[in-house]
């Protein structure tokens, strides 16, 4: 009698036990999910920040579309000074830094603006200079220092897309960098 008992008060622990784990793994599922929408929603936030607003992303375009433009070579543009504050008040202007570097510019030949812009781009070489110029003069020597340079260089290619109207240029790459007082 008491082993019957016994094995009765077994089975009944049992369907407990199975009872509450499926209660816990009803509640830990759909918390789960929560988690998982939070996580999905954060990414997708900071996906944005990776990119500028409205646009379409990075864009992937296959080798064999891509066309360099890098004859600019040698460009020198003064850098913003940069403005110290002392601890009586007094601002200490840093001295003038120059940044010497090289341009080279990528762009879709499948794009429809390529033949338009792309095939002639030499021609618009000023006006090129002088939207890039525009962007870096108006950065200081720490804006120009080790990963910072890809915020100049977004920068540079959104002023170049708004100059041209087109997003035929996808890419800009600031190359041997220097700086130089």
């Amino acid at each position: 009698m008491k082993k019957n008992l016994l094995s009765v008060l077994v089975l009944v622990l049992v369907v407990v036990n199975i009872a509450m784990s499926a209660v816990m793994m009803i509640s830990v599922i759909s918390t789960n999910k929560k988690t998982a929408e939070l996580i999905t929603s954060i990414a997708t936030v900071l996906n944005l920040d990776l990119h500028s607003p409205g646009g379409n992303g990075p864009v992937d375009v296959p080798l064999a579309d891509i066309k360099t433009y890098d004859d600019m070579t040698g460009i020198m543009i003064g850098l913003q000074r940069s403005v110290t504050i002392n601890e009586d008040g007094s601002r200490t202007e840093g001295k003038q830094l120059y940044l010497v570097f090289d341009l080279s510019l990528q762009m879709n030949m499948k794009h429809e603006d390529y033949k338009t812009y792309g095939e002639t781009i030499a021609d618009r070489r000023t006006m090129i200079l002088e939207a890039v110029t525009d962007v870096v003069s108006s950065h200081t020597e720490e804006d120009c220092r080790g990963s910072n340079i890809k915020g100049v260089e977004q920068e540079i290619l959104s002023a170049l897309q708004k100059l041209f109207g087109s997003d035929f240029i996808f890419k800009v790459s600031m190359l041997n960098l220097k700086c130089s007082g």
